[in-house]
Formats: C-alpha cells, sequence, structure tokens
C-alpha cells in the first residue's frame, strides 16, 4: 500500500479556547508520523465550523494561512449540529484526495496519540476503524446512565452498536464515496457505519479531562440525538404501539365480561372512583406515549420529504 493521505475532521462549535492547542497538537502528530512515512506529507487537518458565534472560524483562517494549507476548513452559514458537522467534513474533505478520514473532537478528550493505531489498522486493509471508549470515567452519573442505557436499548432494538462507541473513528476513502450515496436528511452516523459492512476494526482509548472550555452538548442535544437515532434504524418502536392497541383492547374487553358477569349474578356495586381514576390516567400515558412514538416517525418523514440542503457552506479554505 502507498503512503496514505490522512484527514482529520474536527467539528468545533464555539471552541475558540480549544483550537489553538488543539491544532498545535495535532500538528506535531501529523509531522511525527509524516516523518516515519506513515502518512502522506499532504496529510491534513480540516475543520467544520458549525455555525460558532466566538472566534472559531477567525482561529481557523489564520492557522490556514500560516500553514500553507495544512489547515483546512469550511464555515457553515449556521449552526446545522454535531452529526451534520462531522458528514459535511468527510464529504468536504474528500475532494482533497484523502486516502483515509479520522473523525476527533475539538477539545481532544480522545486520545491523540491513538492515530498512529488508527492508520496502522488502515494499512493493514480494514475500512472502518471504531474508536470505543475504555469507561466513562470522565462522566457524571447521569450522562453515563443515559448513555449505557441508549447503547443497551438500540441493542435490544436490533442496532448492534458496541457499547462506549463514540465518534472516534477512521474510515477509508471508498467508505466515504459509498456514504455519498445515502440520501437522508438525519443521519445517525454510529448506526450508518455499522450497518455498511465492510472489514471492520477496534481501538480502545482513555478519555481524557476537557483541557478548556465545555461541552456543547446538552441534555437535550443529547436527547435529541438518541432519538434519531432509534427512529432512523427500527421501526421495532411502532410495533410496540401496535402491541399496546392489542394489549389495550384485550384488558378492556376482559373488564367488559367481567361487568357484565357481575350485573347477570345481580353485584351491581360500583367500584371507587380512585381506581377508576388511576385507570383513565394510565390509559390516557399510554396512548399520549403511543402518539409521540408515531409523532416522530412523521417527524422524520416531514425532514425527508422537503429534502432541503443538509448543511449550507459559506465560506470554504482550502
Amino acid at each position: 500500500m502507498t503512503v496514505p493521505i490522512l484527514a482529520i475532521v474536527i467539528p468545533c462549535y464555539n471552541e475558540e479556547d480549544c483550537i489553538d492547542r488543539t491544532t498545535k497538537r495535532l500538528i506535531e502528530v501529523l509531522n511525527e508520523l509524516e516523518k516515519n512515512n506513515d502518512i502522506s506529507e499532504k496529510s491534513f487537518i480540516f475543520f467544520v465550523n458549525d455555525g460558532s458565534q466566538d472566534k472559531s472560524w477567525e482561529l481557523i483562517e489564520k492557522y490556514n494561512k500560516e500553514t500553507n494549507g495544512k489547515v483546512k476548513g469550511i464555515k457553515f452559514s449556521r449552526n446545522f449540529g454535531n452529526q451534520k458537522a462531522i458528514l459535511a467534513g468527510l464529504l468536504e474533505s474528500y475532494k482533497y484526495d484523502a486516502d483515509c478520514f479520522i473523525t476527533l473532537d475539538a477539545d481532544l478528550q480522545q486520545d491523540e496519540n491513538k492515530i498512529k493505531e488508527f492508520v496502522d489498522k488502515y494499512k493493514k486493509g480494514t475500512q472502518i476503524v471504531c474508536g470505543i471508549r475504555n469507561d466513562r470515567k470522565t462522566d457524571g452519573f447521569f450522562k453515563k446512565f443515559t448513555a449505557l442505557t441508549f447503547y443497551k436499548f438500540m441493542n435490544l432494538l436490533g442496532v448492534h452498536i458496541k457499547i462506549n462507541h463514540s465518534d472516534y473513528r477512521l474510515i477509508s476513502r471508498e467508505i466515504v464515496s459509498v456514504l455519498q450515496t445515502f440520501p437522508e436528511t438525519n443521519l445517525f452516523l454510529r448506526g450508518i457505519f455499522n450497518e455498511l459492512g465492510f472489514k471492520k476494526d477496534y481501538v480502545y482509548f482513555d478519555v481524557k479531562e476537557r483541557f478548556a472550555g465545555h461541552t456543547k452538548f446538552t441534555p437535550f442535544s443529547l436527547f435529541t440525538l438518541a432519538i434519531n437515532g432509534i427512529t432512523s434504524f427500527s421501526i421495532i418502536p411502532l410495533r410496540f404501539v401496535t402491541v399496546i392497541g392489542f394489549l389495550m383492547s384485550f384488558i378492556s374487553i376482559i373488564i367488559g365480561i367481567h361487568s357484565y358477569i357481575m350485573k347477570l349474578i345481580g353485584n351491581c356495586e360500583a367500584p371507587g372512583w380512585p381506581t377508576l381514576a388511576v385507570t383513565i390516567g394510565i390509559i390516557g400515558g399510554v396512548q399520549i406515549l403511543c402518539i409521540g412514538i408515531i409523532g416522530e416517525y412523521i417527524g422524520q418523514l416531514f425532514q425527508e420529504v422537503k429534502a432541503r440542503p443538509r448543511y449550507i457552506v459559506e465560506k470554504e479554505l482550502g
């Protein structure tokens, strides 16, 4: 195999506190890999500025000039979200003839020293190399609990994603070309790469403490990501609604038969209102839950049918 051109794709949203240190560190990593002939001297860093309101883009422009194009990037017209920023980084950096692509967070919590291990596995013929966290020591209880619950739930739905899988991964040029054929508006990339097939391997890494700034993932954004992941890859929740419907109908029939029998034997004493109120509350809650599940799928269809651009590039630095 010839020496590959590596593109390191970094989505960033209001990361002015991280870009300076991250860029310098990644250039050191690239230089070391180039020196050892692990990657080509044409390798580069590709930032995706996802609608930042701070000086993130100005810093990207600065390093683009200082490194003579070693740092490239695009600027979105507004914030489109992390998954679309990652997708855009892969699709837009593809035009610079990279052979393999690594996606990495701007805060370098994911261990950049593992990049060589990713590249080594690629050079052995692996098309997709997924980064797996060794643990979640840096996460709070809530985030840890919800993340593990999500992965287990996705596996129950038939979407077999390895627990603690992250968006730290390497994919080959061939995989990006396949990704270009996916027209969906809302892509859950962890699920997509799992469904593609091809030769796959894993790299395990420790998550470091964030050295500057704070995470841009809010509980709401993580919840939205989880819902998109579930509704993008499984219709089992819809079947759950069907099962619940049959179950509630069956229970209603049983209650009806019981009431009729009680009337025949002359026991017409009406049950207390608390029982009735609780029953109505439970049934109402189940109905709202089912409507919500159906609504999420209709929302997905609504987004896809409009077929609007997944992202809009305002500026580009090559």
